[in-house]
């Protein structure tokens, strides 16, 4: 299967598509942009499991580093996949009128910006119309991108409805190079971003509002990831994904 890139792999969701992805076959570049030792950890995992990976720190709002990190993955061997994941709310929870033009401008700097470049590299990498062998795109958005993500974080659900156009307009771009390219589309997940937003009561505030009546955990999400990298996605491209549990 040859190698796949998981921006934001070091933790969360990230943590787990480099985990599953492992299990699948995948040879694995787990890139991050903060502390070196969570990646490490994950690189370990899937080391063990009989898979090579690499820890690449590189933040993905910026073009050189983007390029540098792509380089990188193509020294583990053939690129096969890329899964963007990365992505920020600018943790400051609270009206949109209560957020600075700079919070609002480096979200949509990692969150549409990075996505944009990492799939500007791996189109370049995969399409045949640049000799490519094919591949598939897996875009990490959220339900905020419908849903709107009010009194909290309007910019970064807007953010998310940028990556889901970004999504469908590539896909029609490049479907007919062997490229496919869709997204999932995660709800309510526990993982550490509510508490490092100030918010540990998040998920236990606002799960009686899922029909299921409980947060998803990240490996449900990897799975709707790693089916989407898969043949079994075959005829699947410019989609959507939501796995939120009816939310």
């Amino acid at each position: 299967m040859s190698v796949l890139v998981v921006t934001g792999g070091s933790r969360g969701i990230g943590a787990s598509v480099c985990e599953l992805a492992a299990r699948r076959g995948y040879d694995v570049v787990v890139n991050y942009s903060g502390e070196a030792e969570p990646a490490s950890r994950v690189v370990e995992s899937v080391r063990e499991l009989g898979q090579k990976a690499l820890a690449v720190r590189a933040d993905v709002a910026d073009e050189q580093q983007v390029s540098e990190l792509f380089d990188a993955a193509g020294e583990l061997g053939p690129l096969a996949g890329l899964v963007n994941n990365a992505a920020i709310t600018g943790n400051t929870p609270g009206r949109l009128d209560e957020q600075s033009a700079a919070t609002v401008r480096r979200v949509m700097e990692v969150n549409v910006g990075g996505v944009f470049l990492c799939c500007r590299e791996a189109v370049r990498r995969l399409s045949s119309k640049y000799g490519g062998p094919g591949g598939a795109i897996v875009n990490i958005s959220s339900t905020a991108a419908r849903t709107g993500s009010a009194g909290e974080w309007v910019h970064y659900a807007a953010s998310k409805a940028a990556v889901d156009t970004l999504t469908f307009g590539l896909a029609q771009e490049v479907a007919a190079e062997g490229v496919r390219v869709n997204a999932v589309a995660p709800g309510l997940i526990a993982t550490g971003l509510h508490a490092a937003a100030g918010m540990p009561d998040r998920l236990q505030r606002l799960a009686p509002g899922i029909p299921m009546g409980r947060p998803g955990e990240p490996g449900e999400i990897a799975e709707a990831v790693l089916w989407l990298l898969s043949p079994a996605a075959s005829f699947t491209a410019g989609a959507v994904l939501e796995v939120g549990g009816g939310r």
